[in-house]
């Protein structure tokens, strides 16, 4: 399965960069991450609970980073065990350009494979929870570092605790 899709994030491509790389927020952008450690350099270790069709599992797994560009791109490369379900490994090609309204484009290009129960499911099934694990994960990284929007109508409707950890990573940083 291979998806390439883009987003524009209202942010610096410094801060972008920095939430790229910093294991509390890619777990809390990971579907179902229960825990991530480790460094960029060294790669993260996580444990990931998720259902795809009628199988449930828990993969333990390894991320890693490779070809960084400092503030402009990086390939970050996983696979996971998830016993008996079987096997997961992909990857994905994350590129940042600047934008004029001085937010940041993300640009990426997700590929990812299966193995065992998992990959008995059929392709139809694999592909569909594969797009929606790497749409979820990036709507959940421009949330973490967007903030919420200062006149958003939306905003207003969103519940307080949604609102609280929204843009939590762009608050860290003080920006």
């Amino acid at each position: 399965m291979q998806l390439t899709d883009s987003r524009d994030i209202q942010a610096d491509r410094a801060t972008v960069w920095a939430a790229l790389l910093s294991p509390e927020v890619l777990q809390t952008c990971v579907p179902g991450c229960k825990e991530m450690s480790g460094t960029p350099e060294e790669g993260f270790e996580a444990t990931v609970v998720q259902k795809v069709g009628p199988v449930k599992a828990t993969f333990k797994g390894a991320v890693s980073f490779s070809e960084m560009v400092e503030g402009q791109a990086l390939t970050l490369t996983g696979d996971g065990k998830g016993g008996a379900a079987g096997f997961a490994k992909g990857g994905a090609k994350v590129n940042l350009e600047d934008l004029p309204d001085g937010g940041t484009r993300l640009t990426y290009e997700v590929e990812a494979k299966v193995g065992g129960k998992l990959a008995q499911l059929g392709s139809r099934i694999i592909d569909g929870f594969a797009k929606k694990m790497a749409d979820q994960f990036f709507e959940n990284f421009q949330n973490a570092v967007e903030g919420p929007a200062e006149d958003s109508d939306a905003a207003e409707g969103a519940e307080p605790e949604a609102a609280e950890k929204k843009g939590w990573f762009k608050k860290v940083l003080g920006a």
